[in-house]
């Protein structure tokens, strides 16, 4: 008797491999919401979005994957983000096979931006490495823009403002269910902060920084006018703010003990240059 078949998600696939996600992985996030998973709004979406088991009509195993092509210094890298995993409990002996099938690619760079469980130990024994993950859980109080600062979230104001790769990333990410932007200005300089609403332990009032583009010293400067837009416009009261993100962690709170494991394979980017974009992370709200 032969096992079930591992096959690409591609277009014939993605109704399926939504619905099995809906029920099977998170009910709270409707099949809808996993089809924009699997038909991300960006170009150079790759030739599939990750791989699916299926047992004669039925599907008992998803690997969703996001992919798109990344700039590291004028060299154009493919990345293939792992963002959903889900196997039926009597089919677990091919998760293996499931992940391999999707690793066996080559020139690819692979992150896994929210493993969990046995997830995290299975990369390692993979090759996944771990990224500085170092996270500040800081306050987010009410704050007065300084003088000379603008905030905007108006996409026609973000659209006219934003430059070259910061420009792209905005039109790719307009239409990404969980991605927010801000752009802060001074003068003629600006900075370019995507997030989105993220909860932890199913409390839904943390911002969650995905991309720290333009000036980044700017960022900073106005970092507490940021934290009070985060409060006041979102009703945000906290920010994760790592490092190695952002490229500072100012703000009253505190260091979390075990932050979230965020993981990487293979060349391409450099860790400081791996960012949570073009992933389900900006892809999905839960």
């Amino acid at each position: 008797m032969t096992g079930p078949e591992l096959v690409p998600i591609t277009a014939s696939e993605v109704d399926d491999a939504a619905a099995f996600l809906h029920a099977e992985l998170n009910p709270a996030v409707s099949a809808a919401a996993w089809t924009t998973l699997l038909r991300p709004p960006w170009p150079d979406a790759g030739p599939d979005s990750g791989v699916l088991l299926r047992d004669g009509d039925r599907v008992v195993g998803v690997y969703a994957a996001v992919r798109s092509v990344r700039d590291a210094g004028g060299t154009a890298v493919p990345l293939c983000n792992l963002a959903a995993f889900c196997v039926l409990e009597e089919h677990r002996m091919h998760s293996l096979r499931m992940i391999r099938g999707l690793l066996r690619q080559r020139d690819v760079q692979f992150t896994d931006l929210s493993p969990s469980g046995n997830v995290v130990a299975m990369n390692e024994r993979l090759g996944f490495t771990r990224l500085d993950t170092t996270t500040r859980l800081v306050l987010n109080p009410p704050a007065r823009t300084p003088r000379g600062i603008r905030l905007s979230a108006d996409p026609a104001v973000l659209e006219a403002v934003l430059r070259g790769d910061d420009a792209r990333i905005h039109r790719d990410h307009r239409g990404a269910a969980a991605a927010r932007h801000l752009l802060v200005q001074r003068g003629d300089q600006y900075a370019y902060l995507v997030y989105r609403a993220h909860r932890m332990k199913r409390l839904r009032l943390f911002a969650l920084p995905l991309y720290a583009g333009g000036d980044r010293a700017l960022l900073e400067a106005a970092w507490g006018a940021v934290r009070g837009h985060l409060l006041r416009h979102d009703g945000l009261p906290f920010t994760l703010a790592e490092r190695r993100l952002l490229g500072f962690d100012r703000g009253i709170g505190r260091t979390l003990r075990v932050p979230r494991a965020r993981m990487v394979r293979g060349a391409g980017l450099e860790p400081a240059a791996i960012d949570y974009l073009y992933s389900e992370l900006a892809l999905v709200e839960w």
